[in-house]
């Protein structure tokens, strides 16, 4: 699917897709070159759970309906009290609509090629698959606690870990109980699984 097509199967295709040449033309190739995706494995997907996709996508609505709207007309009123050179407003508003752009560009490749997991399909189960939160001891006796998440919501402050972060690739398919490696610079260390937890299914 097509990055505008995408946008429309949201059901808009207002905002976004009548914006100007005038406000991006300048910028388009920078602008791409910073939409440099993070590394997938060869073959692997982009796995993401429903609460992550949902507020990716929530963001990008918010973008398209609320955010762009208002910046373009902060724009289109700044253009017109005189000379742009010396226009606080309207450089500070080319600047925000660039990146208010890239971000939707951004979020709408990552949405289009997104595969939603829901971990609680694996509720009750021991062994770690993606959505789970592990917790192991290392080689050190030191217990740490982690979720397996999407590269787009991974967030280091809430303890959760990417699914490509060598710590969580070295961990899915292990059961409790299980000793796995894990390869670091400084040699491998060995991380024995000691819960694996999952949400639990919302009731239909």
């Amino acid at each position: 699917m097509q990055a505008f097509s995408f946008v429309r199967a949201l059901g808009v295709d207002r905002g976004y897709l009548a914006m100007s040449k005038a406000f991006t033309k300048e910028t388009d190739g920078a602008d791409d070159d910073e939409l440099a995706l993070p590394p997938l494995p060869a073959g692997g997907k982009n796995y993401i759970t429903p609460g992550g996709y949902a507020r990716l996508r929530d963001e990008l609505l918010d973008l398209i309906d609320n955010e762009r709207p208002k910046i373009v007309d902060v724009v289109h009123w700044a253009a017109s009290n005189g000379d742009r050179s010396e226009n606080g407003d309207y450089l500070y508003g080319k600047k925000r609509l660039r990146e208010i752009d890239r971000r939707i560009r951004f979020l709408t490749k990552r949405l289009e090629i997104a595969e939603v997991v829901d971990p609680s399909q694996h509720a009750g189960s021991d062994q770690v698959f993606f959505g789970a939160t592990v917790t192991y001891l290392d080689d050190e006796g030191v217990e740490r606690t982690i979720t397996i998440m999407g590269i787009d919501e991974a967030d280091t402050r809430e303890s959760q870990v990417s699914w490509i972060a060598p710590v969580a690739r070295a961990l899915l398919k292990a059961r409790v109980g299980d000793e796995v490696q894990l390869p670091t610079p400084g040699g491998v260390r060995h991380l024995e699984v000691v819960e694996v937890r999952y949400p639990l299914p919302h009731p239909t």
